[in-house]
């Protein structure tokens, strides 16, 4: 079960730069204010969620209660939604002044994976990678709440 979460916890991380090159080096993704927004709460949510899966494979090993971590999390839960609003506005305002589409559909992009993370980690699991996962959504064909939300009501 740990190898798993270490790998959940690696691969959000590693994301990060990977997205970093491939958007803005290979693709040549200008680095206009929706793009940079996008790409910043992209990156701090898959930040929070590497740490989440770090602290998460460190509670099993120890056999502890809760995952350390989860004062800052809750406080999280609360702050991201504000800065995802704000991320919005910088893309709409993009949208509205009628900027290039690559000066804002890429930050756009970003910004609604940013939502989507934010939901599967803090409420509702959305993503489905490890086997007992995929069995209990095809068991119980609905989804659940999040491992996050679940340790946060502990």
């Amino acid at each position: 079960m740990i190898s798993p979460l270490r790998n959940l916890a690696v691969l959000e991380l590693a994301n990060i730069p990977l997205f970093a090159v491939v958007l803005f080096l290979f693709l040549d993704v200008p680095a206009s204010p929706a793009n940079l927004a996008g790409f910043a709460l992209f990156a701090l949510l898959l930040v929070q969620g590497g740490a989440y899966w770090w602290s998460k494979v460190r509670q099993l090993r120890a056999r502890a209660r809760v995952p350390e971590g989860l004062p800052v999390l809750r406080v999280l839960r609360w702050v991201n939604p504000l800065l995802l609003l704000v991320g919005g506005a910088v893309a709409a305002a993009a949208l509205a002044e009628g900027v290039p589409w690559t000066r804002v559909w890429p930050g756009l992009g970003l910004w609604l994976f940013a939502v989507l993370e934010y939901v599967n980690y803090f409420h509702v699991q959305l993503s489905h990678q490890t086997r007992a996962d995929l069995s209990r959504l095809l068991r119980t064909r609905r989804l659940h709440r999040s491992h996050l939300s679940r340790d946060m009501a502990r």
